[in-house]
Order: structure tokens, then C-alpha cells, then sequence
């Protein structure tokens, strides 16, 4: 792909968002996209967005566990960012039409007092840097078609990585507590929808450790240029499948003593 297709194919996904109308797969226009294609297509979408006045509050991983990476035919995960307008707050209502299809899963966050990135990072790196973890929901949305309607062909990772990961919000809980404070493997959620027990997981579905995803994107990051920077959340990635939320949804999302979440979709 060249720069003008990174523009090109960023500008249909901030139509495909502006206008509620899913745009073609990107791996079909560009079949010989590779993963690095799909990043620059992220950085320019996420270029054009901080542009229009957004503000980068940090990053999410997705595809970390198992069933996502042979669902998808990838042994890595991927990573997008997270802006300001795509914060919610706990117990809070998503408006009507604000999203194409949104879907939940639930999440560790890890809140960042100090940089982190380097291919030399460590999982005592990733815990030093660490402010804080707690209870969150991604929200997440496609501006891409889930498949291609005259083939049938399904949109593939580097669909997914050029269109911001699928990332679309964030609800943190409010509990608040050290990185070390909690078995992190063994801290999982109970996740209801509409008061019925849709999912449960725990935190070791995520590469056997959330720490381990947060040293995965640091040690990424030395490859692009970037780093984690203080402030930042980082969303380790989900131990749930994605729950569909048409609109009436209401979520809740019970972490046990780690604490709980909720979102509501009108």
C-alpha cells in the first residue's frame, strides 16, 4: 500500500463513523495488506482525529486470548488507542445512534505513572510503571463490514488493526488498587446482560497474565516509535467473548472484591 492509501482508506473509516454506514473490507480492496499497512492506516485515523481536537488517553490490546488468535488465524495480538471522547462513566448511558454495532468485553485496566516501552522491557518494568489497576468494559464498535456481502468473506486482523482495533469506548469502575494487591491471573468478572449471566472469565485468559499483554504492546512499541506514556490507561485486553448491545442494553459487569462496572445502551 502507499500514503495515499493510508489516507485514503482512513478517510472512508471516519465516513464509515461519521455516517453510521459500514465501509468494504479493506483486506479485499489491498489484498496483499500486511500488518504494517494496517498500523499506518490506524496512525493516519488517529492522525486526522487528534487534528480535529481529540486527545490520546492511552491504549487498548485486543486478540490476547487464544480463541480470538485461531478465530482469526494470528498468533500475536494487536493494539489501538484509546481518545478522550471515548470515555464513559461508570453506570453512565451510551446515546442512541453513537455506535454501528457495539459490543462489551471486560477488562483489566492499568492506569501508567511513568513511561514504558523498549524492547528490553520487563514484567518488573510493566508493575514499577504501573500506577494503579481496576475494573473496566471496552465498548467496542466495526467500521468495517463483519463480511464482505457479495462473497462472504470475513474481515481478517488487518481489517481489525487499521480500524482502531475495533476500540470505540471505555468505562472504567470506580476501585482503585496496586498492581500487586491482586492475583491478577485469578481476577475475573461475572458479566450480565439485562440481569442474565452472559459471560464469565479470568484475568489468566489473557496470555496466561495481563501484565504479561501491557509488556507485549511496551515491547511493540519500540518497533513503531511510540511509548506508554504516564497517565495513559492501558487496556490489557478481554477474558470474555464480545457481548452484543442492541439498543435497551444494560451491562454490569462484577469483578467480585476487585469491584464492577456497568454501561447502559439507550
Amino acid at each position: 500500500m502507499t500514503p495515499q492509501d493510508y489516507t485514503a482508506a482512513a478517510a472512508d473509516l471516519l465516513k464509515a463513523e461519521e455516517t453510521g454506514q459500514q465501509c468494504g473490507l479493506l483486506s479485499l480492496r489491498h489484498p496483499g495488506m500486511s500488518l504494517d499497512d494496517a498500523y499506518a492506516v490506524q496512525k493516519a485515523l488517529i492522525a486526522a482525529k487528534l487534528a480535529a481536537g481529540r486527545k490520546k488517553i492511552g491504549w487498548k490490546i485486543g486478540l490476547t486470548s487464544r480463541a480470538m488468535q485461531d478465530a482469526l488465524k494470528i498468533e500475536t495480538p494487536d493494539s489501538g488507542v484509546l481518545l478522550d471522547d471515548m470515555d464513559f462513566a461508570h453506570g453512565s448511558t451510551v446515546p442512541t445512534g453513537r455506535f454501528i454495532q457495539p459490543r462489551i468485553e471486560a477488562e483489566i485496566a492499568f492506569i501508567m505513572k511513568a513511561p514504558l516501552a523498549g524492547a528490553d522491557c520487563t514484567r518488573e518494568d510493566v508493575l514499577a510503571a504501573t500506577e494503579f489497576v481496576a475494573p473496566s468494559i471496552e465498548i467496542l464498535d466495526t467500521r468495517i463490514l463483519r463480511a464482505d456481502p457479495e462473497t462472504g468473506k470475513p474481515r481478517v486482523v488487518t481489517d481489525t488493526i487499521s480500524d482502531n482495533a475495533a476500540n470505540a469506548g471505555i468505562v472504567l469502575g470506580q476501585e482503585r488498587h496496586a498492581p500487586d494487591a491482586h492475583d491478577l491471573r485469578w481476577t475475573g468478572a461475572i458479566v450480565s446482560r439485562n440481569g442474565v449471566v452472559e459471560e464469565t472469565g479470568l484475568g489468566a485468559g489473557v496470555l496466561n497474565d495481563p501484565v504479561t499483554s501491557v509488556l507485549w504492546l511496551a515491547r511493540r512499541m519500540a518497533d513503531y516509535g511510540q511509548v506508554i506514556e504516564a497517565g495513559d490507561v492501558v487496556l490489557s485486553g478481554s477474558f470474555i467473548r464480545p457481548i452484543e448491545c442492541p439498543p435497551g442494553t444494560e451491562i454490569s459487569a462484577d469483578f467480585g472484591p476487585f469491584g464492577s462496572v456497568d454501561i447502559n445502551f439507550a
